[in-house]
């Protein structure tokens, strides 16, 4: 066992977190989950914003390579079903150009996958910064899951996790090398009935990834501007189970409609490996939520009692 989860053993033990939700929640496909449904446990990374480039304000971006490197290693030494990334994967240097924004993307892909395992990446607004959304994607591997393909979803075990994009404008267009404001994000029309669908044919509990914020309380402008729509759908499905999310580079929670709402720290935030970020999360098959945080990163349980 090493040192680094030790540490965090004693804290999670220490320090825990339980947020419970109310009772009441009559889903069929929770009471005909298969007898002996093991743990899924997963690695989530979030807000890396890889660049060669001098700090800027709390980002130091050439601290995000060593970071990935001690994470990734780590999680090798866990049992994880696989590992996701949830946005802002890379950055751009000062003076932007398409070259070295590729070469930041190339090299910080090669410590994610790293990883000896299945790994998958959420699209964020800075991910299309100076190159265009089929650039990133062809340039990263989503394991089983087409190049070309920026929302997606995939199974493990008793569990169903959907992959979404909301790196659009209210205007329905795609974000494309730089032609976007961060705080002008959408799901538009078309993901939306993909989504419907996805969650209609699913016989298992889903837990969503998107990279902008699908609960819009406490901040307006992180906030994907059709949020109230994307969470009526998933309320309605009463298959959602958890969202997590990254973008606004500190952890936030809500409980909405039974579904946990749940943001991640940044890696890319302050200097030096003692202010690293990076969580491992566990779901039960009686849906209790663990997570439990490396570093800056919280320890939680969200329970449904």
């Amino acid at each position: 066992m090493s040192e680094l989860f030790q540490i965090s053993r004693r804290r999670f033990l220490k320090n825990l977190g339980v947020i419970s939700a109310s009772t009441a929640l009559p889903l069929p496909w929770f009471a005909e989950l298969p007898e002996g449904s093991k743990p899924i446990r997963f690695g989530v990374v979030t807000d890396s914003h890889y660049a060669d480039r001098a700090p800027k304000g709390n980002r130091f971006y050439r601290d995000s390579l060593p970071k990935l490197q001690e994470c990734i290693e780590f999680f090798n030494q866990q049992e994880l079903d696989f590992i996701i990334h949830l946005g802002d994967f890379k950055d751009e240097a000062e003076t932007p150009t398409e070259s070295s924004t590729l070469n930041f993307l190339k090299t910080f892909e090669q410590a994610f996958t790293a990883y000896k395992g299945d790994t998958y990446h959420v699209l964020g607004n800075h991910d299309v910064d100076s190159i265009t959304k089929e650039q990133f994607l062809t340039s990263v591997r989503n394991t089983g899951i087409a190049r070309d393909r920026s929302y997606y979803s995939f199974d493990y075990g008793f569990l169903r996790f959907i992959v979404l994009d909301a790196n659009f404008k209210q205007d329905g267009t795609a974000y494309k090398k730089g032609n976007f404001d961060w705080k002008d994000t959408f799901i538009p029309q078309d993901q939306l009935l993909w989504l419907q669908g996805i969650l209609e044919s699913s016989e298992k509990p889903c837990v969503v990834f998107v990279h902008q914020m699908l609960d819009d309380m406490d901040s307006p402008d992180h906030a994907v501007k059709n949020a109230a729509q994307v969470r009526q759908l998933l309320a309605n499905s009463k298959k959602a189970i958890a969202v997590f999310q990254g973008h606004r580079h500190r952890e936030t929670y809500h409980l909405i409609d039974h579904i946990h709402f749940y943001t991640f720290n940044a890696m890319v935030d302050f200097e030096g490996m003692e202010n690293n970020s990076f969580s491992i999360v566990t779901v039960e098959p009686t849906r209790e939520i663990k997570i439990e945080g490396y570093y800056r990163s919280s320890n939680q349980i969200f329970k449904n009692r």
